[in-house]
């Protein structure tokens, strides 16, 4: 069930929907949820970290999801992952606007589409030839779909979403504004005359379900065959995958990272911000790899990297901590060795 607008519920309720243990009154009424520092009477919150315990004293929240009971009159609902459980909470409260399903006047639509139940195409939608779309899928103002796309059910495409030609996706995958899907991967090779001859890119982009894509990302169509996004995938803004690259089932990859062409990317495969990939590599399952880091040979599975190059992380940090030292180390090398030739001198002068 979904809270209207004004609706609460009982602590004691809430604690059974989630699967918590409760402490405390559950005759609280809760009204909504929000974090620590912004929590209003009434809010549910949760703390998953000791370090925002203090925070929590002075918060106004009604009650708090946690992972251990805490010494604290806040009514309480213990459960394994409060973050969790408060992302459920989130969204039984403050669901996902729903839009009234329909093709408005001003959305083009090409020849041979073939559309699903309650399929929204907002003004301004281009729908090309040959196209099928599944159910209860939401396109918004400026989507571009090409030729021969597949749209899969309960999807949605934010304003300016670009599918090219070919692309296909699969069940409730969100494409936020902007994203382009299925542009020419980046192949060029060199002519006689030491010009950039194109390379034809004749694949095409599969974004399996359940996948979510930041604004302004871009994943490109593959030179032959499929740049694939496996299921349960995130990637988050300004983020690039090159073609013919197959990113693997639940990774994340954040803002601004790059993956060059051909690579493979492990399950549960977690990219920082701006880490760059070169090309032809393999990253193994549950690899990570730190903010900022250069990837250039490949990394086995259950691995953390960092730095660039990357290299094991634990091995990176202590390079992060001799680093701001290493004017000093010079100093002082450099004063041993002039002692050291003096030495060396008096001993050749007796």
């Amino acid at each position: 069930m979904n809270f209207l607008e004004g609706e609460t519920m009982k602590l004691e309720k809430i604690a059974a929907l989630i699967g918590g243990k409760l402490k405390g009154d559950g005759a609280v009424e809760i009204s909504g949820v929000g974090n620590i520092e912004q929590a209003r009477e009434g809010h549910i919150t949760f703390l998953n970290q000791k370090k925002f315990r203090p925070a929590l004293s002075r918060s106004r929240a009604a009650a708090v999801l946690v992972e251990e009971a805490l010494d604290t009159a806040i009514p309480q609902v213990i459960v394994a992952s409060p973050e969790l459980a408060f992302a459920r909470l989130l969204r039984k409260f403050h669901p996902d606007p729903k839009s009234q399903a329909g093709i408005h006047n001003r959305a083009l639509v090409g020849e041979n589409v073939k559309l699903g139940a309650q399929v929204t195409l907002s003004a301004g939608v281009c729908i090309g030839d040959d196209v099928e779309i599944g159910d209860h899928v939401h396109l918004y103002p400026g989507v571009v779909v090409g030729e021969r796309c597949r749209i899969g059910n309960h999807t949605v495409l934010h304003p300016n979403v670009t599918l090219y030609r070919d692309t296909e996706l699969g069940d409730h995958v969100i494409l936020h504004a902007g994203a382009v899907i299925g542009a020419d991967g980046f192949g060029y090779t060199p002519d006689e005359n030491g010009a950039h001859y194109k390379i034809n890119q004749i694949g095409k982009v599969v974004i399996e379900d359940h996948v979510e894509i930041g604004a302004n990302s871009c994943v490109d169509r593959a030179t032959l065959g499929i740049t694939r996004i496996k299921r349960g995938t995130k990637i988050d803004n300004l983020v690039q995958v090159a073609h013919n690259c197959t990113v693997g089932e639940h990774s994340i990859l954040v803002a601004q990272a790059g993956v060059a062409g051909s690579c493979t990317l492990g399950h549960h495969v977690m990219l920082a911000g701006q880490v760059g990939v070169t090309d032809h590599l393999t990253l193994g399952d549950h690899v990570t790899v730190a903010a900022k880091a250069g990837v250039f040979r490949n990394i086995a599975k259950h691995r953390a990297h960092g730095g660039t190059p990357a290299i094991p992380l634990d091995v990176w940090r202590k390079y992060a901590t001799a680093l701001p030292k290493l004017p000093e180390l010079i100093h002082k090398i450099r004063n041993l060795e002039k002692r050291l030739k003096e030495i060396e001198n008096d001993s050749s002068s007796r």
